[in-house]
């Protein structure tokens, strides 16, 4: 309230000696006729409890008096109008006061109360006092609520009840009262003021806009009850929420003051409520980049479907920060997946197709994918229910013809999956709370540079954060932490996963995830993994463990540098190929293994920390570099640190190229694994072939392709003893399995060669 505005000023009208032409018979605009030519009424000089008086004669059903000139109603502004009356004679009437409101085009402003209540004259000669108090808000103790739109005011009273009654009334008086309703501090705007009605139904959005425009600079008050709005509403104001709002799922509240998620939690009275129209906010203005979450715990019992949520629009792409909070999952009915068993048809020639398939309705965009012939984590990235198919998010390696499918639809926390792009969002400082029953984010299904940094992903059922197209591309996840739900289960046994993605160009940087069945599955390329600690052991002696790493794109062109690989490994496969077996391209090529400390714990000896799986036949390897890394294995030893999983194919041994393992640290390993690898051999006994054995330690127990260096370390002799300065001719892929190399002499020698020898 201003209340120096009002304060000093004189509301009230002309006393009734100025002249009855000066109140009107009805309304009181200057078309009504006046009470010095209706007649009915006349003036008193001398009353014996009245200094001057108007008498009366009720001669209609509503008999009424009204001041014919303007009393202004200043904004914010309450208005007591009261009179003392007393019955002269004739039957019991009843009095109530009137007003006529008008608004700033002269034009009568017919919604509002136009009467305050009635009181009944009882008792011959006993004075009576009517109020009524008028004012633009409802407020405890106004009798005539008038809003923001009228301007002025024609007041008096009305006189209800039998005719014939005769009634002498006292000069009416119009007092400020806007201090009766005047907060601690001044510097606040009630919307009540401005004709807010706090009722559920009655729509506010003028009121709430005339609050705001009224503010300058104070901070807008929405009192307690429940106020309707019925359209996109804009607040520039400072605005504090005592009550709530009920607006439609379409429109959106823009704070723009006062933008952050505890303040729309207060607008809307439930914490998921108020977290989807701050993120409808976030997505609908460019006043704000970021939402924060104010420390606040939001308690979601279903998943938040984020684009409904923003349902004007299902594409965004400017930069959009989620921070500071935490979403926890209530109750277990909400959270229960979704399955659906179907038939479908597959062909390579539509590898990202799905066809003819059955229960294709029931099918939820965003389900996991399961069968024979289907990689890990493909997903249903859209469906044409009228034409029966579906979008994979990635090819089948063996699926052709038709076959049973089953459909997977987890729910997740935040699950942007009805976007069509959505990029460049950021979330920081955010705890997941799963619960060991939701899951955590499920991406849009297109987008670049989705963020996630210092986060918190506690117990997620199944997944922590899932691609189900290629909302992925250019993924970061930094300095966050995965935590398990299953740490008291078995390795083998675990079902959950803390990120999938499709698309290229991935950075993990400085993770930290504890016993998922693995870390993470990256199906791009140009991945790049630096500074993350994944641990995946359990408490069996001498058992498996699972990949912590998935690539399952053979030409991967990713680093893998500077990790803490904990009882768990590398794993390389094409499983996403929809023509597994190798015709043409790169194959497994371009990965780089650098700086890593790989450790693992009471395995069985036959455990590996790289582990390469080919879905099809004729695959070499190259471009592969595997150096500077520290491989210990405690609580018993293994056997090398890198295998080929052949349960599909093997790799093409004759076709590796560019293979680098050196500097590498072995600790309880029995096969150092090296490329180029150095050999040294004694010859006891004098001979023109020397052969050579690399005892399994070049890299995948690969061929001993060719030599590249000689070394004698000391001198070679013939059989006299006497020294021989040829160089041999040298042999690669020598023996049953490839693995020697021959030295071939001009004359029978003997003494000692260090030899490098290469498997590519």
């Amino acid at each position: 309230m201003v209340l120096s505005l009002t304060q000093g000023l004189d509301f009230s009208p002309a006393p009734f000696s100025a002249g009855l032409d000066k109140w009107s018979s009805s309304t009181g605009t200057t078309s009504t006729d006046t009470y010095d030519i209706v007649g009915e009424a006349v003036y008193v000089p001398v009353d014996q409890d009245f200094a001057g008086c108007i008498e009366m004669v009720k001669t209609d059903d509503v008999q009424k008096l009204r001041y014919t000139g303007q009393t202004d109603l200043p904004r914010e502004t309450y208005l007591m109008i009261k009179t003392r009356v007393k019955r002269m004679a004739g039957g019991i009437p009843a009095i109530r006061i009137a007003g006529h409101a008008m608004d700033t085009n002269d034009t009568h402003v017919d919604a509002v109360t136009a009467y305050g209540p009635a009181g009944s004259l009882t008792d011959l000669g006993e004075i009576y006092e009517v109020t009524a108090i008028v004012g633009p808000g409802l407020r405890d103790g106004v009798d005539m609520v008038w809003g923001a739109l009228p301007h002025y005011g024609h007041f008096g009273i009305d006189i209800t009840g039998p005719t014939g009654a005769v009634v002498r009334i006292d000069d009416i008086t119009i007092e400020d009262v806007s201090h009766i309703f005047q907060r601690d501090a001044l510097n606040i705007v009630d919307v009540r003021d401005y004709g807010a009605i706090a009722d559920g139904v009655t729509d506010n959005y003028n009121a709430f806009v005339a609050a705001d425009n009224a503010a300058n600079g104070r901070r807008v008050i929405v009192p307690t009850g429940e106020y309707a709005i019925s359209q996109s509403l804009s607040i520039s104001s400072h605005v504090e929420f005592q009550g709530t709002l009920v607006m439609p799922e379409s429109a959106a509240l823009l704070l723009k003051k006062s933008y952050d998620l505890p303040t729309y939690i207060d607008a809307f009275g439930d914490e998921a409520e108020g977290f989807k129209k701050a993120f409808q906010a976030l997505l609908n203005s460019s006043d704000h980049d970021s939402l924060d979450m104010g420390g606040r715990t939001v308690t979601v019992s279903e998943p938040i479907d984020m684009q409904a949520a923003v349902s004007t629009r299902d594409t965004f792409t400017q930069r959009r920060v989620i921070c500071n909070g935490q979403f926890y999952a209530s109750g277990r009915l909400g959270w229960e997946p979704t399955i659906v068993q179907g038939q479908a048809s597959y062909s390579i020639n539509a590898s990202r197709d799905l066809t003819n398939v059955e229960n294709i309705a029931d099918i939820e965009v965003g389900s996991l994918v399961e069968g024979a012939g289907v990689g890990r984590e493909v997903y249903v990235t859209s469906k044409d229910v009228s034409g029966g198919s579906i979008r994979l998010s990635k090819p089948l390696y063996d699926a052709a013809g038709y076959q049973l499918y089953t459909f997977t639809r987890h729910k997740y926390l935040l699950d942007f999956s009805g976007f069509s792009t959505l990029s460049k969002l950021n979330l920081q400082n955010i705890e997941f709370q799963c619960k060991e029953t939701a899951n955590a984010v499920m991406l849009a299904r297109v987008g670049l540079i989705f963020h996630m940094i210092d986060c918190f992903i506690k117990q997620p059922k199944y997944r922590g954060i899932t691609s189900i197209g290629t909302g992925c591309q250019g993924m970061l996840i930094d300095r966050c932490h995965f935590v398990t739900a299953e740490a008291q289960t078995n390795a083998t046994d675990r079902v959950s996963l803390g990120l999938n993605a499709n698309n290229n160009d991935v950075k993990l940087r400085d993770n930290w995830a504890s016993q998922f069945r693995h870390f993470a599955l990256l199906a791009g390329s140009n991945n790049i993994i630096t500074g993350n600690h994944f641990y995946q052991g359990d408490g069996v002696q001498g058992g498996a463990r699972l990949a912590g790493i998935i690539l399952t794109k053979a030409a991967t062109s990713s680093s893998i540098v500077g990790n803490y690989v904990d009882n768990c490994f590398i794993e390389w496969t094409n499983e996403h190929d929809e023509t597994p077996d190798f015709t043409s391209g790169f194959g497994f090529s371009s990965l780089s293994i650098s700086g890593n400390n790989f450790l693992s714990g009471a395995v069985a000896p036959w455990f590996n920390y790289i582990l390469i799986k080919p879905y099809g036949t004729n695959h070499g390897i190259s471009n592969l570099s595997v150096t500077n890394n520290n491989f210990r294995s405690i609580n018993g030893s293994i056997s090398r640190v890198e295998w080929v999983d052949t349960t599909y194919a093997d790799i093409n041994r004759s076709r590796l190229e560019a293979i680098l393992f050196e500097g590498n640290n072995f600790e309880n390993i029995s096969r150092a694994t090296q490329n180029p690898l150095i050999v040294e051999h004694t010859q006891s006994s004098a001979n023109s072939v020397w052969t050579l054995e690399t005892n399994n330690e070049l890299p995948f127990q690969s061929y001993a392709k060719r030599v590249t260096a000689l070394a004698p370390q000391a001198q070679i002799k013939t059989s006299s003893n006497s020294a021989y300065f040829d160089i041999p001719y040298t042999t690669g892929q020598v023996g049953s399995d490839k693995d020697q190399v021959k030295l071939t002499f001009g004359t029978l020698v003997k003494g000692k060669m260090a030899v490098t020898v290469r498997c590519d």
